[in-house]
């Protein structure tokens, strides 16, 4: 979902919060680069323990950052350049669409709000399976619920092991750099009808 479909705008966020290099550069750390950030993605601790254990690593003055990053509030929501586009063609040509990420259950509370939401047909998100990208198991869980065979199906991700781990289990997988019209014309050469 986040790099390919939608991102948070944490620049925005910093600057509109007067955020300096050194405070951004200790909050990607301390926040998204902690092993709390993951275990939030897993499912196996609550927002506001990631809160109070990352908040006594910063100063005070980043503690409503922290908060807002580990509930995934106040950020605005951008869509990733062309892929509503690409969604779009997908379904008109009655393909199906699912979403599979790696995020906290804030994804429930945020995705509502997300237009491109409407152009998925399910969902399954880390935390509520105890599974996390690359583990080849949340890929075959997807391909059992979704009710997709494997080698029917594209798996398209901005970070290769995610991608590897897809093909791993028989997908079709697509390392998504930005570039929407590179992803369209990679699912026409493996036989995506659009």
């Amino acid at each position: 979902m986040m790099g390919v479909v939608i991102r948070f705008d944490t620049e925005k966020y910093y600057n509109d919060h007067g955020i300096g290099i050194t405070d951004r550069k200790l909050l990607n750390r301390e926040v998204f680069g902690s092993l709390e950030w993951a275990r939030q993605d897993r499912g196996t601790i609550s927002d506001d323990e990631v809160i109070e254990r990352i908040c006594v690593r910063v100063p005070e003055r980043l503690h409503d950052a922290v908060r807002d990053f580990a509930r995934r509030e106040n950020r605005e929501i951008l869509q990733i350049e062309g892929i509503e586009n690409l969604l779009a063609d997908l379904k008109a040509a009655s393909y199906k669409v699912f979403l599979l990420s790696n995020t906290s259950s804030g994804f429930h509370h945020f995705w509502p709000q997300v237009r491109l939401n409407r152009w998925f047909d399910d969902t399954m998100i880390s935390a509520d399976e105890g599974l996390v990208k690359p583990d080849p198991s949340i890929f075959r869980l997807a391909c059992e619920r979704f009710r997709i065979r494997p080698e029917e199906s594209v798996f398209i991700d901005d970070m290769p092991m995610n991608v590897e781990a897809a093909e791993y289990v028989g997908m079709n997988g697509f390392l998504f750099r930005g570039d929407a019209r590179e992803l369209m014309d990679w699912l026409k050469e493996t036989g995506v009808d659009l």
